[in-house]
């Protein structure tokens, strides 16, 4: 049934191949926006799209790369094209290469870094710079950037140093986002959700399965779309520079890096003071939570 709580918002996702994006599609899908499967699987995308336009929505196939800034221009260009205009990017696509620190090689550095941080930037740079060029001429802007963080760049990931950099990486980007650009009526949000997807079923296969029992499937994928419709839609025009943890039926906010307690000497320390001073400060100051698997 169509809701249209989202009508005529048109949309890219990435990574709309399978899990967490192909439920945010579908889910865009059926509130009325026109929507851009974007997966480096021309198959799953096509699915996708498929289920999309039976349901009665509006879909288009992507299979241009979002690590290669002249591609991401290619599928803003043909978000425009087919569909007249653009009002949100939602960065879902990833990847990983696990391993302990120790035994991370420079390419599960790069490999990592240039899908989640770089093909977070490519996209989003060439839609905001159409947002600004519509807010120069006087048209009404209204759009959005979605990111995708982690709870492992949120506190970190033991086995994910990586993984966990990209996705810290992604919540500074959201940060200057939300500040850079909401003069252009772009607003940048941040969301770290857990769900069955791809990259997560396999390894935690018992902990993620579909309870047999037919109890709330706190891990499906699903679960997180009515979020990042609400987000896409024009209803959430003030929100901005947030982070939201979705998994189930839980939603937070989480609370970033901030200035905690301060000690003023009103000059410079003295290095021998430092030991004292700070072992002040680290007993008054909150801890962080724990790093993942710690």
């Amino acid at each position: 049934m169509m809701v249209d709580f989202c009508k005529d918002r048109t949309v890219i996702i990435t990574g709309a191949g399978g899990g967490l994006g192909r439920a945010y599609a579908l889910a865009l899908g059926l509130e009325g926006a026109n929507v851009v499967v974007n997966d480096i699987n021309p198959d799953t995308a096509s699915k996708t799209v498929e289920d999309i336009i039976s349901n009665g929505g509006r879909a288009i196939i992507d299979t241009n790369d979002i690590t290669s800034y002249d591609a991401s221009f290619d599928i803003v260009a043909s978000a425009i094209k087919e569909f007249g205009s653009l009002h949100a990017v939602i960065n879902n696509a990833g990847n990983n290469r696990d391993r302990m620190f120790t035994s991370l090689s420079e390419d599960d550095w790069d490999q990592v870094i240039r899908v989640h941080l770089k093909g977070h930037f490519c996209i989003s740079s060439h839609a905001a710079k159409y947002w600004r060029q519509q807010c120069k001429e006087g048209n009404a802007v209204n759009a959005r950037i979605i990111n995708t963080s982690s709870g492992a760049g949120l506190q970190g990931s033991i086995g994910q140093t990586n993984y966990s950099a990209a996705k810290g990486g992604i919540l500074s980007l959201t940060l200057n986002q939300s500040a850079e650009l909401k003069r252009y009526g772009i607003t940048a949000n941040a969301v770290a959700p857990q769900g069955r997807t791809g990259m997560t079923e396999e390894v935690f296969a018992d902990m993620m399965k579909v309870p047999e029992d037919g109890s709330f499937d706190k891990f499906d994928p699903a679960n997180v779309a009515p979020l990042i419709c609400f987000l896409v839609s024009e209803k959430s025009s003030n929100i901005n520079g947030i982070c939201f943890e979705s998994f189930g039926g839980k939603l937070s906010i989480s609370e970033g890096w901030k200035t905690g307690p301060i000690k003023d000497k009103g000059e410079r320390y003295h290095v021998q003071e430092l030991g004292e001073v700070i072992s002040e400060l680290v007993a008054i100051t909150p801890p962080a939570q724990k790093v993942y698997g710690s």
